[in-house]
């Protein structure tokens, strides 16, 4: 930052500015700032003095009051920030961070309860769409047995075969162990 005779003016010219702002009076002049000690890595003190009474500074209270006032504006003028332009003494004057309008908590706790009422949802029709093919499956089935026809031999109706079970012939189930086997 190249600080010149053309920035110390403008700087003097803002703490008049603050100054006049801060008493609304017109007393303070740019010729009322004094810098000291300045040095090339722009640090340096400064002095308000007041040329209307006999006290030949004002009170380092009045002076950190208008700049508080005022900062925004000096720190403006030099296009910085109070990160940048740091007043010793002088608390910077932040503005405190965002909130959101929605507290974090309340964001996580909305997608964990859509997740569980999705999963919720997606179990019930899961169910009700295995049931459907159940049913549907088991209607097959009857329509299957239904279809069976009892037929015919010789005029004797013979029995339906089982499906689901089987036939059984009754020839060769032991109803005791009579035979031996081979």
């Amino acid at each position: 930052y190249a600080w010149d005779a053309n920035e110390e003016y403008l700087f003097k010219a803002m703490v008049a500015f603050a100054m006049r702002r801060y008493s609304s009076k017109s007393t303070t002049q740019i010729s009322n700032v004094l810098l000291c000690n300045v040095t090339d890595r722009v640090s340096f003190w400064f002095v308000v003095t007041d040329s209307s009474k006999n006290v030949t500074t004002v009170p380092g209270s009045e002076v950190e009051a208008a700049i508080r006032m005022n900062r925004n504006r000096i720190n403006s003028a030099f296009l910085l920030s109070d990160k940048t332009l740091q007043f010793l003494k002088i608390t910077s004057t932040l503005s405190p961070p965002v909130e959101p309008s929605t507290p974090a908590w309340l964001i996580v706790f909305g997608v964990v309860l859509c997740l569980i009422v999705a999963g919720i949802v997606f179990l019930v029709f899961s169910g009700i769409q295995k049931h459907k093919k159940k049913n549907k499956e088991s209607t097959e089935r009857e329509n299957l047995e239904e279809k069976v026809e009892v037929t015919l031999e010789n005029g004797i109706p013979c029995e339906a075969l089982d499906l689901k079970a089987g036939h059984v012939n009754g020839v060769f189930t032991a109803d005791d162990e009579r035979f031996t086997s081979l």
